[in-house]
């Protein structure tokens, strides 16, 4: 930033244009017309208001904008316009003392780039337009975009060539259009009037393009503002280049003749009489038929020049698009390789740095262990980590060598899961059908003969014999039974206390699973609101929530595809696979009494 005082406007300007969203700095920029509108032109204030909006680089906005699309700009052409003219004014009277270079060979000619295709979209969108109103406001926005073309490379001579030069500038003057025509001869006009000889300092194929496209309009037309336009441009390159009048006799034949036929008395006889003055020192009077020749021969080039010229400037948009597609095409997928590059050596880094972080906490966790451990004991303790590495090793090759081969075996494991599941069903099934067989007749068992009967009655007699029943009295088989009665009463007065234990103890840990799950899923403490500070004073809440969860686990089990419930059509309508649906109903808390 400059060291000396800055105008507050400018400096109050660029801090709001730094601070604002990008949509709105062109609205923005229309400021810099009434801070440069405010001292008087060429004054040593106005240049010192031009150096610190070029050092703040609110021209570079402005030059930037402009490279924009002009349609989706807030105020659309009319800011386009307004930006050009500012952005003319801010870089004429304008000295640049560090790094001059980069103004006045990359800066200026890419404004006047800028300009010229804004120009171009203008006037295209002038010859499209068909209410009155849009024709009127196109053509005054293309008035101002050129007067600021006019204005840049009146206060920067060197630009004049450079102007010319363009092929923008060309394409910009090859038109039908009247309006437009005649306002890019008169900018013409002013190129060779700031700088006469500038003809001879371009290209000879430029030279030629411009000077075809005025005599053709000489011949194209009939309109006088068009004819009375070319011949002044025509006379002001013959008196200012003088070795160029020569090339109008040799190129243009036929020109004299077309003067002097369709353009005396159109009310410009002054200048087409001077034009043929000048035509006639370079010619000798009285050609003939050979005249007449070279005269249509001229005519039928001039036209023939300018439908090559049109019908190469009509590819010429497509080929533009082509290219700017494919350019654009090829930078994104540039930026996607960059990305995916940078991405790729982030993680590698990250990778590295928690490589290197692992290995200086092992250091410094065996550091620690050596100095605990008693010098006697360190080869030992050396030996056991040795093993415990060896060990870890291990396991993790084992584990990587498991996974491989499961992956590899993954189908076979499925078909073979799947075998397993549909023989499961048919056992099922075929156990069912079994179960549903119907009985065999009842048929009586056989009875015992008459020495089965007498063996038996035998053994019977043994064993009472062997084992003598004992002789107890009436009051002793009721103090007995007053005894067992008691003890009965104790056993299920205790068991149901210890039931009662059992169940408040399942409900405690229920509580406890619940309040941990609770726990284990809540925001912090900075996202804590009053709902989640509910779920806690609340019994109900965890109740419902885990209601909600086991109902949506058994919504679940229905959505199950049919050959994980293959065998479930076997089972009863009253059956309930308990496996999955215990898991959830484990940790549901009732809340009840303590």
């Amino acid at each position: 930033f400059p060291m000396a005082a800055t105008d507050p406007q400018v400096l109050a300007l660029a801090a709001q244009i730094t601070e604002s969203r990008e949509q709105d700095i062109p609205l923005l920029l229309l400021k810099l017309k009434g801070i440069l509108s405010s001292p008087p032109l060429g004054c040593e204030e106005s240049n010192k208001i031009k150096q610190d909006i070029y050092d703040y680089g609110l021209t570079q906005y402005c030059l930037l904008v402009l490279k924009r699309d002009h349609s989706q700009l807030p105020g659309a052409w009319a800011t386009a316009a307004q930006l050009a003219e500012i952005l003319s004014h801010c870089c004429v009277g304008l000295e640049v003392k560090e790094d001059p270079e980069e103004f006045y060979k990359k800066f200026l000619p890419s404004a006047i780039d800028s300009l010229l295709v804004l120009g171009k979209r203008l006037q295209a969108r002038f010859i499209r337009a068909i209410k009155d109103k849009e024709k009127q406001d196109f053509l005054h926005w293309f008035q101002i975009v050129t007067d600021a073309i006019c204005w840049l490379f009146g206060g920067h001579t060197q630009l004049a060539a450079c102007v010319l030069q363009n092929d923008r500038f060309l394409q910009l003057l090859i038109t039908d259009d009247v309006e437009t025509a005649i306002i890019m001869m008169s900018v013409l006009h002013n190129i060779l009037r700031i700088n006469s000889s500038v003809l001879l300092q371009v290209e000879e194929e430029t030279l030629h393009s411009v000077l075809d496209e005025l005599v053709y309009k000489l011949s194209s037309t009939n309109n006088p503002a068009v004819g009375s336009a070319a011949t002044k441009l025509l006379l002001l390159v013959a008196k200012f280049c003088k070795q160029l009048v020569q090339l109008f006799t040799s190129r243009y034949k036929g020109l004299r003749g077309l003067l002097n036929k369709q353009w005396t008395g159109k009310g410009f006889d002054r200048e087409v009489n001077q034009l043929l003055d000048l035509l006639y020192l370079e010619q000798s009077i009285g050609k003939g038929e050979m005249q007449k020749q070279h005269q249509a021969a001229c005519v039928i080039q001039a036209a023939w020049r300018g439908f090559q010229t049109r019908k190469r400037l009509k590819k010429l948009s497509q080929a533009v698009i082509t290219l700017q597609r494919s350019f654009r095409a090829k930078r994104e997928h540039e930026l996607q390789h960059l990305t995916k590059q940078k991405e790729d050596e982030a993680l590698k880094l990250q990778m590295q740095l928690q490589r290197q972080r692992a290995m200086r906490l092992f250091h410094e966790r065996q550091l620690a262990l050596l100095e605990v451990v008693h010098a006697s004991q360190v080869n030992k303790y050396m030996q056991e980590m040795e093993e415990k590495s060896a060990l870890t090793i291990q396991r993790f090759w084992r584990g990587y060598r498991a996974r491989r081969i499961f992956h590899q075996q993954k189908q076979s494991l499925k078909e073979h899961k799947a075998a397993i599941i549909i023989q499961r069903a048919a056992c099922k099934f075929l156990e069912k059908r079994r179960r549903r067989r119907p009985l065999s007749p009842w048929k009586e068992p056989k009875g015992l003969t008459d020495e089965q009967r007498l063996a038996l009655q035998q053994k019977v007699d043994d064993y009472i014999k062997l084992h003598p029943a004992s002789q107890m009295s009436e009051e002793m088989s009721k103090e007995l039974h007053m005894q067992a009665q008691a003890k009965l009463a104790q056993f299920l007065l205790r068991s149901r206390l210890d039931q009662r234990a059992a169940q408040r103890r399942e409900a405690l840990l229920a509580q406890v699973n619940t309040d941990v799950e609770l726990l284990m899923n809540a925001p912090g403490l900075a996202e804590t609101t009053e709902k989640d500070l509910g779920a806690f004073m609340s019994r109900s809440i965890p109740v419902a929530t885990k209601a909600r969860q086991t109902h949506n686990t058994m919504l679940k089990y229905t959505r199950w595809p049919w050959w994980k419930k293959l065998g479930d059509e076997f089972m009863e309508d009253d059956v309930i696979p308990d496996g999955t649906i215990n898991t959830e109903l484990e940790t549901l808390f009732i809340g009840g009494r303590k």
